[in-house]
């Protein structure tokens, strides 16, 4: 079984003078990537070959640090300013596959240059810039210190690399990338015969085919009074003057907020559900189409296409099967009972009854049926055992929830 790559985020917090060797690496990284993309673009417009990744290193960083221009380019690690050229090579190889069609989804531009006024900073440290977990548990990190970190669990392998984080919010994460091994953790997940449709929606968030409803939390909604008066405060101070910098930062931290609650609910959902069920249905989605309705807002905060990317990539790690059946499947249309199809009705019909058997459904229960039903995991209410099917994992930030029944670590 191939090795499964995760993520692990935990909060950093560097004091004064590790913020400003911090914000000095940034600086350096995105500079470098910058000149990598300008490089290019000239040798485009000049209708010359493509640098190549060795002729890049050595013009924008060995050469460039011996200049009066960019001295200051070796304050920081190397590794990060190497870093920031892959990141930059990787953009173009994307941006090329994308024109081709060889990459799936939709299509790419071509890099744009990057801003300090961007909302999100980050450099990455692989394993030869020689990072350590220090003993007393601090992220030792190049030319910039010991950072204190707030582990919330412990990590289960060691890690490959190590990027650092700003958000938008002003904080600070170290997202670290290691390997796991399926195997040991499906070893450590319960076997069970246990199959389940689930029919997402807004008025409930999610609705299982056993008949259990999860209510949506609305956190955008719930919070849109805080984030409308942090909203107005921005617009009242002068552009670029400190008081706009603090509010700037009061309306970012306010959307973060809502955000780590939502990601944090759809990681509790997704880990119960593939604790506790051998087989997930799902049906796919289009959520770009319904984010141009009058439905956008409401679709954007439940979050759908986030929580069945976690549902993907918990599956194949811990040896589960998601199935996700095709958008147009009339699930709300036919009956469970006999299968009859009695037509499309309007959202605000929640129950009907069929006119072939006369059983009345709850709508959202029995569309849920269906979709476990149209997925094949039916069968599999007798005890058939559901095999594990291959389903490419998202790499996405784990949470703070790993396995459900194994205890929190400190």
């Amino acid at each position: 079984m191939t090795v499964m790559q995760l993520r692990y985020s935990f909060r950093l917090y560097p004091d004064t003078g590790q913020q400003t060797a911090l914000a000095k690496a940034f600086g350096c990284a995105r500079v470098v990537f910058n000149d990598a993309v300008r490089a290019r673009e000239d040798a485009r417009k000049a209708e010359q070959p493509f640098p190549t990744a060795g002729q890049l290193s050595t013009r924008l960083i060995t050469e460039a640090k011996r200049t009066a221009q960019r001295s200051w380019l070796g304050e920081v690690s190397a590794v990060v300013l190497q870093q920031s050229l892959r990141d930059a090579e990787t953009a173009y190889r994307s941006f090329f596959a994308s024109l081709k069609g060889t990459r799936k989804g939709p299509r790419m531009g071509p890099p744009r240059f990057k801003s300090r006024k961007d909302a999100r900073q980050s450099i990455r440290f692989t394993a030869n810039a020689r990072w350590s977990i220090l003993g007393s548990g601090r992220l030792n990190l190049p030319k910039i210190g010991a950072v204190k970190v707030k582990w919330s669990r412990m990590l289960p392998a060691t890690p490959t690399s190590v990027t650092v984080i700003k958000d938008a919010a002003g904080r600070f994460f170290a997202s670290f990338v290691l390997d796991t091994d399926p195997a040991a953790d499906q070893a450590r997940m319960p076997d069970t015969d246990r199959t389940v449709g689930i029919d997402l929606g807004l008025t409930h968030f999610a609705v299982l085919s056993d008949g259990t409803k999860i209510d949506s939390p609305r956190f955008l909604r719930r919070a849109e009074k805080k984030l409308k008066k942090a909203q107005q405060e921005l617009s009242r101070k002068q552009k670029g003057s400190k008081n706009r910098a603090k509010a700037r930062l009061k309306v970012a931290r306010a959307h973060a907020k809502v955000a780590d609650a939502r990601r944090e609910f759809h990681h509790q959902l997704s880990t119960k559900l593939i604790a506790e069920n051998q087989g997930i249905a799902v049906e796919g989605l289009s959520v770009a189409g319904l984010a141009r309705t009058k439905l956008a807002k409401s679709v954007h905060d439940a979050g759908w296409a986030s929580f069945i990317s976690m549902l993907a990539y918990k599956a194949e790690r811990y040896g589960r099967t998601l199935v996700k059946i095709g958008r147009f499947e009339p699930t709300s249309q036919t009956c469970s009972t006999c299968g009859a199809v009695d037509g499309p009705k309007p959202l605000n019909v929640r129950e009907w009854t069929c006119t072939a058997c006369g059983t009345v459904h709850d709508r959202d229960t029995n569309a849920a049926i269906n979709v476990k039903t149209a997925a094949g995991l039916a069968v599999s209410a007798c005890g058939a055992p559901v095999r594990p099917g291959a389903i490419p994992a998202q790499r996405e930030e784990t949470g703070s929830h790993g396995f459900p029944t194994q205890p929190r670590a400190a």
